[in-house]
């Protein structure tokens, strides 16, 4: 159970002053809270850092205040001018003057009687709020404050501004905030005492009302002692609940898996080349890791185009030496099949027995996969979440192969691990992760990288061309595939849409057929899997030369005589996708192109990409440069995907903290394996503050 400590944490935020159902939904929308009906918690509305400061602290008299700035003003009432009677369009006007000169402050659609007894005429008030001037006059429209001075000294002088959604106001939302604040109780410290002196971080509580209620612009900046101490609390969180996952994971004991190299060899003698040097490296990894008696969780990162497959199935071929079974999960049925296509050919040489298992399957067929499967006849299962979530039974599964990891969060990895189901555990992913980002959504993990591309890949040219010289590119494309060449064209959008002026698969569809007949197909996710089937397959036959394609084909795709990828409107898409995209050419031998087609005018981050596109086919620089220009919470294909979108920490502000975060957690728990001592209980708090509750629960289970 949570700890009744956190209770006013946890609590809607329906129970602070002034907040009704309707503020509470545009709440919910702020910050992200999931599910219909969800409610917005407390907590999560502490966890909402203010992104700049509005600065009060700036009193220069009227006649010297600067058009548009935000002044405070000390002023003497004149006089007030109420709108004429049944004008609502005409403002209530309020004059007053300090020593320097005059001003209107002005009120549309006024409470006069509320005005009158706030500003009574001949009193000194404290007004804050942005000048306007207008032919030598100043103005102030709907000053933020207006105060006596008396209570001048209650007016806050440096006053955050947070993010906000259509309908609520900041007043609403920083009131609020100001309110759950004075509900937070002092909390046990998690920190380790030693970094807490070193790094000069204040409480967690200091640290929350330094950020709520700064005195000064640096307190709210991600260098600030503040903000740190939050992030570090973020990343610590997160690096404990990995190694907990870890620990778990590894304690869910894995099963010596020996063999005698015999299958393995098979399959390397199927294959029509040889592994590179990069590729024998992880399967020996791999292979060691099986054969230890605790449970395997390794990462291979591969570029596009660097053989994890093979690798994958050398490491399957190792577990049905052990007389064991192997499961490949792939995120979509396409490259499932695909998977399927390339593996099962290889297996049976090797006198390994591959089958496929997606929704698409029905009926008698499907029923005698599920025999199969649990009579130990299939060696290899290759699918999608249908492997895991149905009435599956295995004979005896030893190894689970996920690919494209990054749309398979920690969440799931979790729910896997929780079920008891020990297999051991092999993630790919074709897109390269930074460093950073490894440490953070998979932390967890052994890593093994494929760094070269296999044998016989060629190059791939990359140039930018404006959408001005469309026509120039048709032409180019008549020329290609006279030459017997296949081309992509990739389009961001399956249809047209009247707000986003992108050109739909559809719509390009459409505009190229006249000019290339029958020699064009289009592939888009709207499509039935049977439809989809069939275009791929009227494409590698030959059947279609073109085809016209949304992000479908972006992982896994592989029709290695395709030497020409067209990117319509490259600008929108991330460079990740960008590199992803471009792998799907340079399969085969010969030279190929990858045409990025831009809208202009340019902006700056979209010119840095297509440039870094240019420049490079290094992967890893690539999602380096990517993390640079996007920052993390978008890396990892959005917040969605059970990867950490860090509320509070910054990757880029912040990493340093993030690898001592990452040591720290790996020492409590070699020390205090189970939270059991005084910080240990503490740091339970922190895991459920920033909701790792399934990690707590992991430690309960034991």
């Amino acid at each position: 159970m949570r700890p009744s400590l956190l209770d006013p944490f946890f609590a809607s935020v329906q129970s602070l002053s002034g907040i009704g159902p309707k503020v509470t939904t545009l709440l919910a929308k702020l910050l992200g809270a999931e599910g219909p009906g969800a409610e917005p918690r407390i907590g999560q509305l502490l966890f909402l850092p203010p992104h700049s400061i509005i600065d009060r602290r700036n009193r220069p008299g009227i006649a010297f205040a600067q058009e548009g700035a935000i002044v405070t003003l000390e002023v003497r009432i004149d006089r007030h001018q109420p709108a004429p009677k049944g004008r609502g369009n005409v403002p209530h006007r309020v004059f007053a003057h300090d020593e320097t000169g005059e001003i209107a402050l002005v009120f549309f659609h006024a409470q006069q009687p509320w005005l009158e007894k706030a500003m009574p005429v001949g009193e000194t008030i404290i007004v804050s709020g942005r000048m306007e001037w207008f032919n030598g006059r100043a103005s102030m429209v709907h000053p933020d404050h207006i105060a006596s001075v008396e209570d001048a000294a209650s007016l806050p002088l440096v006053e955050p501004v947070y993010p906000l959604t259509a309908g609520l106001s900041p007043k609403t939302l920083t009131r609020a905030i100001r309110e759950a604040l004075t509900r937070i109780p002092p909390l046990p410290e998690w920190i380790d005492q030693t970094l807490l002196a070193r790094e000069q971080f204040p409480s967690f509580e200091q640290a929350l009302k330094t950020l709520h209620q700064p005195e000064d612009p640096a307190d709210i900046a991600p260098e600030s002692s503040a903000r740190r101490r939050l992030a570090y609390d973020e990343f610590l969180a997160g690096q404990l609940a990995l190694a907990l996952v870890r620990a778990k994971t590894r304690k869910l004991a894995g099963r010596q898996l020996d063999g005698d190299g015999n299958l393995a060899g098979q399959v390397l003698e199927a294959l029509p080349y040889s592994l590179t040097g990069s590729q024998q490296k992880a399967v020996a990894d791999i292979i060691a890791d099986l054969k230890q008696p605790e449970r395997m969780l390794r990462l291979l990162q591969g570029d596009v185009g660097s053989g994890k497959t093979v690798v994958g199935l050398l490491a399957m071929a190792h577990a049905a030496e052990a007389g064991s079974q192997s499961a490949l999960m792939a995120p979509t049925e396409v490259l499932a099949r695909q998977h399927y296509a390339t593996i099962a050919p290889i297996a049976d040489k090797a006198g390994l027995k591959a089958a496929l298992l997606t929704g698409r399957e029905k009926g008698r067929e499907r029923q005698q996969i599920l025999d199969d499967l649990k009579s130990g006849a299939i060696h290899i299962i290759i699918g999608t979440h249908a492997l895991f979530q149905e009435k599956v039974e295995y004979h005896d599964l030893v190894l689970t192969i996920i690919d494209e990891q990054h749309r398979f969060g920690v969440h799931q990895r979790l729910q896997l691990t929780a079920k008891g189901t020990a297999p051991d555990m092999l993630v790919m992913t074709a897109t390269p992760i930074p460093r950073t980002l490894v440490l953070t959504a998979f932390g967890d993990m052994d890593v093994s990288k494929l760094t070269e591309k296999p044998a016989g890949r060629r190059p791939i040219t990359t140039a930018t061309i404006p959408m001005e010289r469309m026509d120039e590119l048709v032409e180019r494309m008549r020329a290609a595939i006279a030459e017997g060449q296949k081309i992509y064209w990739i389009c961001p959008l399956v249809e047209e849409s009247e707000h986003v002026e992108l050109t739909s698969a559809e719509e390009r569809f459409q505009s190229l057929q006249p000019i290339f007949g029958k020699q064009i197909g289009l592939i888009h996710g709207r499509m039935s899997g049977a439809e989809k089937d069939e275009a791929m397959r009227a494409f590698k036959s030959g059947e279609t030369r073109i085809l016209i394609a949304t992000t479908v084909i972006e992982v896994g795709v592989d029709v290695p005589d395709a030497t020409v990828i067209v990117i319509e409107h490259a600008e929108r898409f991330g460079l990740a996708q960008l590199h992803q995209l471009r792998g799907r050419v340079g399969r085969g031998d010969k030279p190929s192109t990858c045409l990025l087609l831009y809208k202009r005018p340019l902006g700056e981050i979209s010119r840095a990409r297509l440039q870094v596109m240019r420049e490079t086919e290094d992967g890893f620089r690539i999602a380096e440069e990517d993390l640079k220009l996007r920052g993390e919470g978008e890396l990892l294909g959005t917040r969605q995907s059970g990867t950490p979108g860090f509320r509070l920490a910054s990757i880029e502000a912040h990493g340093d903290l993030l690898e001592i975060a990452r040591k720290d957690a790996r020492l409590i728990l070699e020390r205090d394996p189970d939270l059991a001592s005084e910080r240990g209980a503490a740091l339970r708090i922190l895991l459920y503050l920033f909701g790792r509750d399934e990690a707590v629960r992991l430690l309960r289970a034991g």
